[in-house]
């Protein structure tokens, strides 16, 4: 038996190395990206007047910012740029403003994404001025890049809080506080260095909606979904949509209860699962306490979501605390001190012996993070999601994330989702946060200022995605 993974040497840092030629040469790319690789057809920005007088602000060097943005989709970064080399310059040129060029940003990502996109994506951040960042574990080399980056660099920050996407265009996840900590170290920093820049943070939504609502695009996978997950016709999956729920036609509530019913026969399948072979069985929820089927479906997912982060955190020998981002988070870290070896020096130097054990322990690690892969996608997952707004963009963010998880179990790629229609992206920029002004009740309690920035922030992004079309 031949293996897919092997032992590596330990990841090193990337660091960034802003090249212009590189950038153009995206800049240029970008459009033509935009028409041929993604859904997207048009960009739209609100409050731009307030980019730009940011923008203006940093380059005379009266403030240092951070802009942080939702993150529901992949396609995220190809809009930021968009934003920042497109929309931005040209709302500055009809307000009479000169901003000079590029006008684009430091940027932090996760330093697993060249792993799973290919390394040549690692080269391409760095040449943009991004930084990478360890999620899992305390990265010094991440954490001084971007602190260097908040003070010094040659462009305003941009992170997403969330950490990740969470595959929702209405629902903003637990945001890390990590993003408000830098911004507190900025401005340490600037204070140490008496220099008397304002330290902001500017959240930034962005929502997808599609042209033309996909409705037959969505029937259709939804019945792939059905014949691939072996659910019949004749299920005998019972549901009464809740009163509260209104549907706009016939349509919807018939696509309503199948999407219901394959949720339902899904969990069953993946509680039997994890009973027969892992001998966990997630905890009874008695009917008596749950109020609708919709409810119902959400607290058994939560269950499941538990067992499977359980397996693996077993597996890994590694405690159960924390929220199901925390948790994620230190399994994909425990996951990869297993693959990337910093505790051997030299890869060449093991004998075939100790070479074939650490491939066998790397293998391992990589089969048990598959359980912590399959609950990221569902994170944000509230089981109301859907009956709360029917729109076609909720159902189908639900629908696609149910794709995900059974493309993820079939061993497909998970990266290459259907594209169901041509979409039409909306940016919001929301009013800046400023860290300076809670300096002083940081020096009293980093802690309580640290959790209080950070639940501003969480309010604000929010904020920034209320505005329906």
């Amino acid at each position: 038996m031949t293996n897919n993974i092997q032992v590596q040497p330990p990841l090193e840092f990337i660091p960034p190395n802003f090249n212009p030629l590189v950038f153009q040469g995206c800049e240029l790319v970008l459009p033509l990206w935009l028409r041929s690789r993604t859904t997207i057809a048009e960009i739209k920005a609100e409050n731009l007047e307030t980019l730009v007088d940011l923008y203006q602000q940093f380059q005379s060097n009266k403030i240092r910012f951070l802009m942080a943005f939702r993150h529901p989709n992949v396609d995220d970064p190809y809009c930021l740029m968009y934003l920042l080399t497109k929309l931005l310059p040209k709302a500055a040129k009809q307000q009479g403003i000169s901003l000079k060029k590029p006008t684009i940003a430091h940027f932090i990502y996760d330093r697993g994404i060249p792993l799973w996109a290919g390394s040549y994506i690692g080269w391409l951040y760095s040449q943009l001025g991004g930084t990478p960042i360890h999620r899992g574990k305390l990265d010094r080399a991440g954490l001084r890049s971007i602190r260097q980056l908040f003070v010094d660099g040659q462009f305003p920050m941009m992170a997403s809080p969330e950490g990740a996407t969470n595959g929702h265009n209405e629902i903003v996840s637990p945001i890390e506080p990590g993003i408000a900590q830098m911004g507190f170290w900025c401005v340490e920093d600037l204070l140490a260095a008496q220099r008397s820049e304002e330290v902001l943070l500017v959240p930034i939504g962005i929502k997808y909606y599609y042209i033309d609502p996909p409705w037959e695009s969505l029937e259709k996978l939804l019945t792939q979904l059905e014949i691939d997950s072996g659910l019949s016709a004749n299920s005998n999956v019972e549901f009464v949509p809740p009163d509260e729920v209104k549907f706009t036609s016939e349509r919807e509530a018939i696509l309503y209860k199948r999407l219901y019913r394959l949720g339902f026969h899904i969990l069953e399948l993946m509680d039997n699962f994890y009973s027969k072979f892992y001998h966990k069985t997630p905890s009874e929820i008695p009917s008596s306490s749950v109020n609708n089927p919709t409810e119902m479906l959400f607290l058994r997912l939560q269950a499941l979501l538990d067992t499977a982060l359980k397996v693996a955190e077993e597996s890994f020998n590694i405690p159960t605390k924390g929220n199901v981002i925390d948790r994620c988070r230190r399994l994909e870290q425990a996951g990869w001190d297993w693959i990337y070896r910093e505790d051997i020096k030299n890869l060449e130097a093991l004998s075939p012996l100790e070479k074939g054990l650490a491939d066998r322990i790397a293998e391992e690690a990589s089969r048990r993070m598959w359980h912590m892969r399959l609950v990221e996608s569902f994170v944000a997952v509230t089981g109301k999601y859907v009956y709360e707004k029917p729109s076609v963009e909720r159902f189908a963010e639900t629908t696609l994330l149910l794709w995900d998880m059974l493309t993820r179990i079939k061993g497909g790629n998970p990266f290459k989702r259907p594209k169901l229609g041509k979409q039409r992206v909306e940016m919001t920029i929301g009013n800046s946060l400023s860290v300076s002004s809670r300096w002083d009740a940081y020096k009293a309690s980093r802690r309580k200022a640290v959790n209080d920035l950070t639940q501003d922030l969480q309010l604000a992004l929010e904020k920034s995605i209320v505005k329906n079309p």
